[in-house]
């Protein structure tokens, strides 16, 4: 089951930010879509090697598709079970991504990277079949998808090393308590894109009796 809550911890000099695995049901269906294709094309190269001989082609037909299994079952789960955090202190930032198979840990200096920004807030390129009116036939719904597909995070900055995305997943009415936590911690030293202002400023609205 996907944990959609995010969990805060607070140590003498640092704050480790718990994420976890937020990623939404449709997407999750599209992964499983993704797997179960892969592996019928496997099935088939696997039939075509049937009955095994000598002959090469029925080998390297076997091999593809043993390969074509361990590839589908690696990418679904390591998919399924990505899961972020986010540790601050009191001179880096470190975001690391975890799956069944392995761990990724990049720590960034705050003296060189950028404001942090929402990429919600960005405009998100249209589909062409898109109407001027409502969309009848799921153009537009479908464009969304697809690009949640290959989106890395909902949140980024620039650094030395290029824009760096995370918190997948994390949509506007949670970002904005992220935000808020982490200025907690880091004081004025963090920057923040022009668009938190207004989004801060709704929420505070909002927030009001």
């Amino acid at each position: 089951m996907t944990k959609r809550s995010i969990t805060y911890y607070w140590g003498d000099r640092t704050l480790l930010i718990k994420l976890g695995n937020r990623t939404n049901v449709r997407i999750r269906a599209l992964y499983f879509i993704e797997f179960l294709f892969t592996a019928a094309m496997a099935t088939v190269f696997l039939l075509q090697s049937v009955p095994f001989n000598h002959s090469i082609v029925h080998w390297l037909a076997a091999v593809g598709a043993s390969f074509l299994y361990l590839l589908a079952a690696h990418r679904f789960l390591a998919r399924m079970f990505l899961t972020e955090r986010i540790l601050l202190e009191q001179h880096s930032v470190t975001i690391i991504k975890k799956t069944l198979y392995s761990q990724q840990v990049r720590r960034y200096d705050w003296r060189h990277i950028g404001a942090l920004h929402y990429e919600g807030m960005g405009t998100k390129t249209d589909h062409p079949l898109k109407g001027k009116c409502f969309d009848y036939f799921g153009f537009e719904t479908q464009e969304h998808l697809i690009q949640s597909l290959h989106h890395e995070g909902n949140l980024y900055f620039d650094s030395l090393e290029g824009r760096v995305y995370f918190a997948s997943g994390v949509y506007s009415w949670s970002a904005e308590e992220l935000v808020q936590i982490m200025q907690l911690y880091m004081g004025p030293s963090l920057q923040l894109g022009p668009e938190w202002k207004q989004m801060l400023q709704e929420q505070e609205f909002d927030d009001q009796p």
